[in-house]
């Protein structure tokens, strides 16, 4: 197996993207104090730690895989040391690879998952599963246990098993990236309406561990909606989740490994829903007074409908570096459906036309790579997400925007909602901040303080980046002590040596 060079190093995506900031970003840079950074260190000059991987075990695995499907090369276990989160950048970008797997694993199919899952569980080796490689919350980063541990690259399981147009539901291996897929399902006439951010890289199985939760999403709904059984490898065998629409057959099976990002096994296929694709599809902007008043008028659409699929308020502050002209920007895309003009001129909402809603669909994507060209800057750019019920949504917002601003010296907090259900909403901050001597620490100390004001005020840890290391505390304290238990009742049974993604989701 080959290492691909499409994905930039320390960085984001397609090299060939790469985007330059504009001078009114640049200008705010500046009077943020931010200073150019240290030019990133390449990947060929990376220095990785000694395999500590037993050429026993090497060989063990090799059986199982083929020899060409296990890397230990330097780059391999590189690229495989970390996600796409602003700290794992920025240990890239310094050349820090003591994170790196012991080797990197590419399994052709569900059995050969089955069978590295059993060697390795004999010699206690932690198994780290790897999609799309875009976890932002430490879902694949290093270990601290200091045990051996491998990759498990799940790109060679790539395939569409079976589509059933009469159910209209498709199962994919759980390695197909999300384009691929989309790919597939329109020349048969169909979607899967999922399109986060991170979907030009992003797995089927990666969406499915993490709850992942796409920019339509008040049209077709979240990920974890959309897929109605799973087959999982775990390090004692095989669980098939789902055989039916819906079943009153005792607890639904499936939930307990939607969103748990590979400590409890690896998905190995899945079986989603479809919907046909739209015959038409427009986008537009609205202006409205303040971030309340928009979120007013989001609610009853929400609520009462109509409801488009693409739903997106900015605040104040974010709706100021885009065309809205004072107040608050809302975009909204249409796959079919009516649109919901009246109810917003009613709410108070001034119509800006197509143009606002088309600029955003057109760069969508290119947020991660601005995020690139900050860090070139000297800029620290990080996100956080959470939701709440639509009555605790104004204290989340104020309490989460206050702990950052208190935490970090000269930051741009930026707000907006961009998934709404009828009973609540989630709200995605992103900051920048000078980097400092410090950039990571600084930002592990402000993401703590805001972590805490998102329990304080009854929001939920994460809305759909996960759990992985860095919410994994805060997790354990929304769910309560008895609920930790219940989930490290369910690990030792299914992995009962703890060799699954020790260290994500599961407190010690």
């Amino acid at each position: 197996m080959s290492e691909s060079a499409e994905e930039r190093w320390a960085g984001w995506g397609d090299p060939a993207a790469a985007v330059s900031l504009p001078p009114s970003i640049a200008a705010l840079l500046e009077a943020l104090g931010v200073r150019p950074a240290a030019p990133s260190v390449d990947v060929a000059d990376v220095r990785v730690p000694e395999s500590r991987l037993p050429d026993e075990v090497r060989q063990a695995l090799a059986a199982v895989v083929g020899a060409a499907n296990v890397l230990t090369g330097p780059e391999a276990r590189a690229r495989h040391g970390g996600g796409k989160s602003t700290a794992d950048l920025v240990r890239q970008r310094a050349g820090d690879a003591a994170g790196a797997p012991d080797a990197v694993i590419y399994p052709g199919g569900h059995d050969e998952v089955v069978a590295v899952l059993r060697a390795c569980t004999e010699r206690r080796i932690a198994v780290v599963p790897f999609g799309g490689g875009t976890s932002v919350v430490g879902g694949v980063g290093p270990s601290l246990s200091g045990r051996p541990r491998i990759a498990l690259d799940l790109r060679r399981l790539d395939r569409l098993v079976e589509l059933d147009e009469v159910s209209r539901t498709a199962t994919f291996e759980a390695g197909v990236r999300a384009p691929r897929a989309e790919e597939i399902l329109a020349a048969r006439g169909f979607t899967l309406g999922h399109v986060p951010q991170s979907y030009e890289y992003a797995s089927l199985g990666g969406f499915a561990a993490t709850r992942s939760s796409g920019q339509a999403s008040a049209g077709y709904g979240r990920f974890d909606d959309m897929v109605v059984a799973l087959t999982v490898a775990t390090p004692v065998g095989t669980v098939h989740t789902g055989r039916a629409p819906a079943s009153a057959a005792g607890p639904d099976l499936r939930q307990l490994f939607l969103g748990s990002e590979g400590a409890l096994g690896v998905v190995t296929s899945l079986t989603v829903r479809l919907r046909p694709q739209p015959v038409s599809r427009r986008y537009e902007g609205w202006r409205f007074e303040s971030f309340e008043a928009g979120a007013l008028a989001v609610r009853r659409l929400a609520q009462d409908g109509p409801r488009p699929a693409v739903v997106r308020l900015s605040d104040e502050y974010e709706s100021a570096l885009g065309p809205a002209a004072g107040g608050c920007l809302l975009v909204l895309g249409y796959d079919d459906g009516t649109d919901a003009d009246a109810v917003l001129a009613a709410d108070g909402g001034t119509a800006l036309g197509p143009e606002p809603g088309q600029r955003w669909a057109a760069e969508r994507f290119a947020a991660p790579y601005l995020r690139d060209a900050l860090l070139d800057a000297g800029a620290y750019a990080e996100t956080l997400e959470t939701a709440a019920f639509w009555s605790r949504l104004p204290a989340l917002y104020a309490q989460v925007r206050a702990a950052l601003l208190d935490s970090l010296d000269r930051a741009l907090v930026l707000c907006h909602i961009s998934h709404v259900y009828e009973t609540g909403a989630s709200l995605y901050f992103t900051v920048v901040v000078a980097q400092g001597d410090d950039p990571v620490g600084a930002w592990q100390r402000a993401k703590a303080r805001a972590s805490d004001a998102i329990l304080a005020a009854g929001g939920t840890i994460s809305h759909h980046h996960g759990v992985g290391t860095e919410h994994r505390d805060w997790y354990a304290r929304e769910i309560g002590p008895l609920g930790v238990d219940a989930l490290r009742a369910v690990k030792a049974v299914l992995d009962p040596q703890g060799i699954m993604n020790p260290e994500v989701l599961i407190p010690d």
